[in-house]
């Protein structure tokens, strides 16, 4: 590990010590990548809105969103809190330049969100057709940059028979669609709903893709050691959510149009995709418990981008001991 590197994980430390020092002990915060803007989250939406969390006696004072990625990560630290909910890529990797975190749920079991969508009137009428397309992608070593890869080895095409373009975002590569520098663009729940009238799609993840771990519960040694009891809560409530949403779909939607500042049909629609989703029988939103199979797949992917080398020890990285007994067991 280079010196500057050591020096950056130094100085994260002390951020998250201080601000563990400086914080109420009656509330906490929790870290949810995309809040706000992703499917993933919206399990959290729910558990604020049923009251799930004060059901476990805890108060979550506030869920702190990102971009996803390496952010996610930065604003759990920085700020000190307890749980966060992250990509398993960015935390594996920071796990390997020497952070201790630990995975310790496994919250979304599939990255079925995804659906690669063209213009109507486009010659592209699936994953074969690929070859001379230009597919979208947010940045670069991002989830969406693997999946094209993948989507390209599903049409039996190679990485150069199409032209992989960073947009930056999900919604930066929707206006690339329309103005042509792309030819292919990936729209994620909620996007997918709100759009799924413009556009044609040609692949839906679910039905062409794997099952691939898409975010993961993460903590800290010190937060492992120190809040054991709040992240046991965290995750009993948002289970509680995820089990409301497949039950309740339009009521969830509508709870979660409030968080995600969409349309109560958007959100309606997204919640009622997602919750009949299953990927080889694996349903999208999952209890925690993990999924081995779906995390060493989607550690692959990481590799294809870049962003993960070396081995990976998952029995030193995975901890167990916050989910409830029934769901403790990994699934292999």
């Amino acid at each position: 590990m280079t010196r500057t590197r050591l020096h950056s994980i130094s100085i994260i430390a002390a951020i998250a010590l201080a601000a563990v020092v400086a914080a109420p002990s009656h509330a906490e915060q929790i870290a949810v990548g995309n809040f706000g803007v992703s499917a993933n989250g919206m399990p959290f939406a729910v558990a604020v809105e049923k009251g799930y969390f004060k059901a476990e006696g805890i108060d979550v004072s506030g869920i702190i969103t990102s971009a996803g990625g390496g952010t996610s990560l930065r604003n759990m630290l920085a700020g000190g809190v307890p749980y966060g909910e992250v990509n398993p890529g960015v935390v594996i990797a920071a796990i390997q330049q020497g952070l201790d975190l630990k995975i310790i749920s496994d919250n979304v079991l599939t990255v079925a969100e995804f659906v690669w969508a063209v213009k109507p009137d486009s010659p592209i009428k699936s994953v074969k057709d690929l070859k001379g397309a230009k597919i979208g992608y947010t940045n670069p070593r991002s989830t969406s940059q693997g999946l094209s890869m993948l989507l390209l080895q599903k049409g039996g095409l190679a990485p150069n028979d199409a032209e992989l373009v960073r947009t930056g975002g999900f919604g930066e590569g929707i206006a690339a669609l329309d103005t042509g520098l792309i030819t292919v663009a990936a729209m994620p729940e909620p996007l997918w709903s709100k759009f799924k009238d413009k556009y044609r799609p040609i692949a839906i993840a679910s039905e062409i893709l794997p099952p691939l771990d898409n975010v993961v519960g993460v903590t800290t040694a010190n937060m492992a050691a120190t809040k054991g009891d709040f992240i046991r809560a965290v995750i009993r409530a948002r289970r509680s959510a995820v089990e409301f949403m497949h039950k309740n779909p339009d009521e969830a939607g509508d709870m979660v149009s409030k968080h995600y500042n969409i349309e109560p049909a958007v959100a309606r629609s997204a919640v009622r995709f997602l919750t009949s989703s299953r990927t080889n029988g694996i349903p999208y939103w999952g209890s925690g418990q993990i999924h081995l199979a779906g995390l060493k797949s989607m550690v692959e992917v990481q590799r294809m981008v870049g962003s993960i080398t070396g081995e990976v020890d998952y029995d030193a990285i995975i901890d167990t001991q916050f989910l409830p007994e029934d769901i403790r067991a990994v699934v292999k």
